[in-house]
């Protein structure tokens, strides 16, 4: 039995060790925008910080941490000045293409399960989009409360080159409150908007009901078993 839990083992380790994986590098840029990051199956592992100067790994910290070599920044900055004469060039070349235009997708969710009165955040995710800029508005009853919510940073969708971001707002669920998070996008005629409401489910009575029939029920029938073993008695 020992030989074949060990065979089992070394079969699976084998199985895992040959597993393919696929490795990402990309770089983009517009006279606006610039992007160069490094992934691992659809994942994100290192981008470039162009407004800290510097590389950010984006992988949890393991036991054993994995790290870029020291000059990846200063590469990725010269690969995106490459980027951008190139840029240039295709442009020129192609006759000035139209810029492809791809509309966002969004949805509104709460962090953790919402309760009256207790603190949350309301969570606006965006996706799929091209270019990549998009504005993000926020309500609470029809009143902006725009100041009061965050925005992550772009990130990629290494399947298609599309982009995605988080819009954050934190909230206390109160009875009767609609919140909304719209999008702008050049890709949209007007503005994409997807609405959250604090949905109170008052408590049931059924179970109470039931319950209560129960109790009394089992109360009744332990006072007939009682009468009828007194009256057992008596006759004895």
């Amino acid at each position: 039995m020992k030989l074949c839990l060990i065979l089992a083992c070394a079969a699976l380790l084998y199985t895992v060790s040959a597993v393919k994986h696929r490795d990402l590098g990309l770089g983009l840029c517009s006279d606006s925008e610039r992007e160069r990051i490094y992934g691992l199956d659809g994942e994100e592992v290192w981008h470039a910080d162009f407004s800290l100067e510097k590389g950010v790994m984006t992988l949890p910290q393991f036991v054993d941490p994995y790290s870029y070599a020291e000059g990846t920044y200063e590469q990725a900055v010269a690969d995106i000045e490459t980027c951008r004469n190139n840029l240039g060039l295709s442009i020129k070349g192609y006759n000035n293409p139209p810029i492809p235009k791809v509309a966002p997708q969004s949805s509104v969710y709460t962090k953790s399960s919402a309760q009256l009165g207790s603190k949350n955040t309301l969570i606006c995710h965006i996706t799929g989009f091209y270019p990549p800029h998009v504005e993000v508005f926020w309500t609470r009853n029809n009143v902006n409360v725009t100041d009061e919510a965050s925005l992550s940073r772009y990130y990629i969708n290494t399947e298609d080159g599309t982009f995605k971001l988080v819009s954050t707002l934190s909230f206390t669920p109160e009875e009767g409150d609609i919140y909304s998070c719209s999008v702008q996008h050049t890709a949209l005629d007007r503005a994409l908007t997807k609405t959250w409401e604090v949905d109170v489910e008052l408590p049931g009575v059924g179970g109470s009901v039931f319950c209560g029939v129960g109790l009394a029920g089992g109360l009744l029938g332990v006072a007939v078993g009682t009468f009828f073993l007194i009256k057992g008695n008596n006759c004895n």
